[in-house]
């Protein structure tokens, strides 16, 4: 009986919907643990696929596809280490989650999701059939459970394994970040050694899709909930994890303890990630985005430099008459400390051309929102006439404050493919500029120091599409209203709730007014990297027709 046991770890990044791409990144990491002598090589959930794929996994010809992959895949690393791998499994009428195991040129083993997630981004009842609880799997003659994903966050079938006679556990994962994840994650997987007395795995996915980022930290816990190994978060990694027969059972021989960055680092190098992927997986290699001279352009210029390089970021000025020489000389100096390119390109004369356009239709009406609007919307009408011409995908720049209350013009500065801030509120816009002027690592693209200057970051924010016009003329201080929405958004809470907090009344009645009102333009957004557990999207699915409001 073999007192030793080498798992090859690969957290690696897929690609949604490039079986051959992904079936080829999985032969490299088998072909990885073949070399250093491994007896089983593991890649995370749904890697065949990419994940989350949603409803492309119920087209019979889409999964009818992957399977046929795995089948090759099988074939290919038929000499050699076991190898385990994720995608969807047919019997009959049924679709199911599977964790593969292929060994001499075939299936050998297929275990089912048993749990499905039905929360948050997930939506796993509408797609996937729940397996049975079942079995550990053989490698040689060591037996492995694996529970897959959310079969690891309930008992039962870390028990059933147990019982059955796994060994360890392997817990292949698609797990995306939201603030504080890890904890959770860790918190749950300790749960599961403790009651099973068994080494545990746990295996996770990397990088971006759509508005999700899988952040990897894969990790090795031996019974007692000891850290035996920890990979990196946000790092493509191929480990070799060595596990010893004791007289107590199998246990992880400890290796490399990667350390995680604060808060701060985790959410700025996610939507760095998000957007980076999100780009190179829909085709593009450029971004432009209007920079105002405000703090939300400017952080999102910082990012899209640092997600890919300042010759790939494009920004451009849009000024009017109502834009300060203080915004002016503000975006130049941010674009210039990029290194990107900067295109001033005013407005005035187009505007007036619709101004005059409309002047009939709008004789004896007193000038106001329309025909601030105007501004906003020409300037997305410009942005995205650069972005046919050149091919660059169109940033845009709100933030979850903005985003919760409506306060963009849908068809003006909301115009875009994708917005790196969308759930990040106005206060953490502001101190996520600080950090990045105080911070610089190997992972971003764009220079050392002090990028943002500091006069973007301490002036009144506005949106300068008037005389004078301040954002607080609209809305609460972004201090009150985000606390507010912290509430109302990312709690649930009640307007009670916003009292017993301290906050008037009225004022959370607007807010939550504001909230609703903008569900439309909510629903006819750009994509955003999630940053939290209430993003909007798939974490909140609100109707755009609502009469409801909160009567407490």
């Amino acid at each position: 009986m073999a007192d030793r046991f080498r798992v090859t770890l690969a957290q690696l990044n897929p690609v949604v919907g490039d079986l051959a791409g992904n079936a080829a990144k999985a032969r490299a990491a088998w072909e990885q643990g073949r070399d250093a002598g491994a007896d089983l090589v593991a890649l995370p959930e749904m890697f065949i696929t990419g994940y989350n794929a949603q409803d492309l996994v119920m087209k019979p010809a889409f999964h009818i596809a992957a399977i046929q992959e795995v089948r090759a895949l099988a074939i290919d690393c038929a000499d050699g280490p076991a190898l385990a791998i994720g995608g969807p499994w047919v019997e009959g009428t049924e679709l199911f989650n599977a964790y593969f195991v292929l060994k001499g040129g075939k299936i050998a083993n297929t275990t089912l999701k048993h749990h499905l997630p039905n929360e948050t981004v997930f939506d796993e009842v509408r797609i996937f059939d729940a397996g049975p609880l079942g079995g550990p799997y053989s490698v040689g003659n060591t037996r492995i459970g694996s529970p897959i994903c959310e079969d690891a966050w309930h008992e039962d079938v870390a028990e059933t394994l147990s019982e059955t006679g796994a060994e360890f556990l392997l817990v292949p994962n698609g797990s995306p970040y939201y603030r504080n994840k890890f904890e959770t994650r860790l918190n749950h997987m300790v749960a599961r050694v403790v009651e099973t007395g068994l080494p545990l795995i746990y295996l996770n996915m990397l990088g971006g899709q759509d508005d999700q980022v899988f952040d990897g930290g894969s990790f090795v816990l031996n019974p007692g909930g000891k850290l035996a190994v920890q990979m990196p978060l946000f790092e493509d990694a191929v480990t070799h994890v060595d596990l010893e027969r004791t007289p107590e059972g199998w246990r992880a021989i400890e290796g490399e303890i990667h350390n995680h960055p604060d808060d701060w680092e985790q959410d700025y190098r996610v939507m760095v990630i998000s957007l980076r992927d999100y780009i190179a997986k829909t085709g593009f290699k450029k971004v432009l985005l209007g920079l105002s001279g405000g703090i939300d352009s400017a952080i999102v210029a910082t990012i899209a430099v640092d997600a890919l390089g300042a010759d790939n970021v494009r920004c451009v000025m849009l000024p009017s008459e109502y834009t300060s020489q203080e915004s002016l000389d503000d975006a130049e100096t941010v674009a210039k400390a990029l290194g990107c390119r900067y295109d001033h390109v005013p407005i005035a004369e187009g505007r007036a051309a619709i101004t005059n356009t409309l002047a009939p239709l709008f004789e004896g009406q007193e000038p106001g929102l329309a025909e601030e609007n105007i501004q906003s919307r020409l300037r997305g009408l410009l942005l995205m006439a650069m972005s046919n011409k050149f091919g660059e995908m169109l940033l845009t720049t709100g933030n979850k404050s903005e985003v919760s209350v409506g306060y963009a013009t849908i068809y003006g500065d909301m115009a875009g493919g994708y917005n790196p801030i969308k759930d990040l509120y106005k206060t953490r816009v502001f101190e996520t500029c600080r950090w990045r002027n105080a911070n610089h690592r190997d992972w971003m693209k764009g220079p050392v120091g002090e990028v943002i200057t500091p006069n973007v970051i301490d002036k009144p924010p506005s949106a300068e599409l008037r005389e004078d016009q301040k954002d607080s003329d609209s809305l609460p201080d972004y201090p009150e209203l985000d606390a507010l929405l912290d509430i109302l958004v990312d709690q649930d809470g009640s307007i009670a709730d916003c009292v017993a907090a301290g906050f008037d009344r009225a004022t959370a009645k607007k807010v939550e007014h504001l909230i609703y009102i903008s569900e439309y333009k909510r629903f006819q957004s750009a994509p955003g990297a999630r940053l939290t557990k209430r993003a909007f999207w798939l974490d909140r699915r609100y109707p755009m027709v609502n009469h409801w409001r909160d009567p407490s």
